[in-house]
């Protein structure tokens, strides 16, 4: 989720920042602490960071060190306890300014499209881990289900196991995305590691999509591909859609998250990444131990403003790490990871 109230709030002013326009930095800091919401809004429990995979380029596969673990189910419950769904006031406002402001429609099936129209309303169960791994999803999504809280997580179709994800489905699952980057095994396997097999996952998403439609179950199956940018990108993604074509499947080429640790920087196509970061102001990420970080980029735990198993979340958002936190944003702070290491823009350097 992402408060939809403080990023239609912050557009008009976003855009004179975003064109140059200058103002005091503190009056700005002022507007958006004044604007955000004081309750707390959770972008993303990562419910476990196990995985199976070998991506080429995820961190998590060189360089993340932490301890593997999953988020225990108690904790889970307190954490969801705390937060709320929209109205259908709120998201239909919000949807009417998607389309007047982005020009995006609601009906679109795109990038930015799913960043705008979906990601803002669902809690994404995922992070560095394979949420298809973890024992307790199940439960979890019937957690949110029970709470009218849509639920999502990308996932590798290699890891599918029919009977435990058609569980998924049945208790309220309401988005579920599977990464694929090539119809060729032997490609996809140098991309996501040896674990992966598109051959066998195409089959297995084929069934699901066989039992969403006997028994009409509501969720979407989102289809995407990473623009790598590899030789033959555009070659792929029309097979790939191929694969796909008359299939009640939401498909969409991905622009890549993540790019600061690799030697080349590729353009982006998302909203998401072109705009300055407001993570700071509209959500926060649950990490599999239970802390609260700075956002789901954050692959090692490196930035920590709360404990959710010890905290509550609306302590740890209006707290004093998140106040410095936000402050660090607007200073450009050295040293920390947002500053030298994320592609996103800060706000503050829009001052410099």
């Amino acid at each position: 989720m992402i408060d939809i109230g403080f990023y239609m709030k912050i557009f008009e002013l976003k855009k004179r920042l975003m064109n140059e326009e200058r103002f005091d930095k503190q009056s700005i800091a002022d507007q958006f602490d004044k604007l955000r919401s004081k309750g707390p809004v959770i972008y993303n429990i990562e419910t476990t960071n196990l995985c199976n995979m070998r991506c080429k380029m995820c961190p998590r596969t060189t360089m993340m060190t932490r301890k593997i673990e999953a988020l225990d189910v108690d904790t889970f419950k307190r954490i969801v306890d705390q937060i709320k769904p929209f109205t259908k006031e709120e998201w239909a406002a919000w949807q009417n300014f998607v389309e007047e402001k982005y020009s995006i429609d609601r009906n679109d099936m795109s990038e930015n499209h799913f960043f705008l129209h979906i990601i803002p309303k669902v809690i994404v169960l995922h992070g560095y881990g394979a949420p298809l791994l973890d024992l307790h999803m199940a439960e979890r999504v019937s957690i949110l289900t029970e709470r009218g809280i849509p639920s999502y997580f990308s996932c590798n179709p290699a890891n599918i196991n029919i009977e435990k994800t058609l569980e998924l489905f049945k208790k309220g699952l309401d988005y579920i995305k599977f990464s694929i980057e090539s119809v060729d095994n032997v490609i996809h396997k140098y991309i996501r590691g040896k674990a992966s097999n598109f051959t066998e996952g195409y089959k297995k998403i084929l069934e699901l999509l066989e039992h969403k439609k006997k028994h009409k179950y509501k969720v979407i199956i989102v289809i995407t591909m990473l623009n790598l940018e590899q030789p033959g990108q555009k070659k792929e993604y029309k097979r790939l859609i191929e694969a796909f074509k008359d299939l009640d499947a939401y498909i969409y080429l991905k622009s890549q998250d993540q790019q600061w640790y690799e030697t080349k920087k590729e353009a982006t196509q998302s909203i998401h990444w072109t705009e300055f970061c407001q993570f700071p102001w509209s959500s926060m990420t649950i990490k599999s131990n239970g802390e609260a970080a700075m956002c789901v980029e954050d692959f090692n735990n490196e930035i920590i403003l709360g404990d959710a198993r010890k905290e509550s979340l609306y302590a740890i958002w209006n707290g004093e790490k998140y106040k410095r936190f936000r402050e660090d944003q607007f200073n450009v702070k050295r040293g920390i990871k947002c500053a030298e290491q994320c592609d996103m823009k800060l706000i503050g350097e829009y001052w410099r």
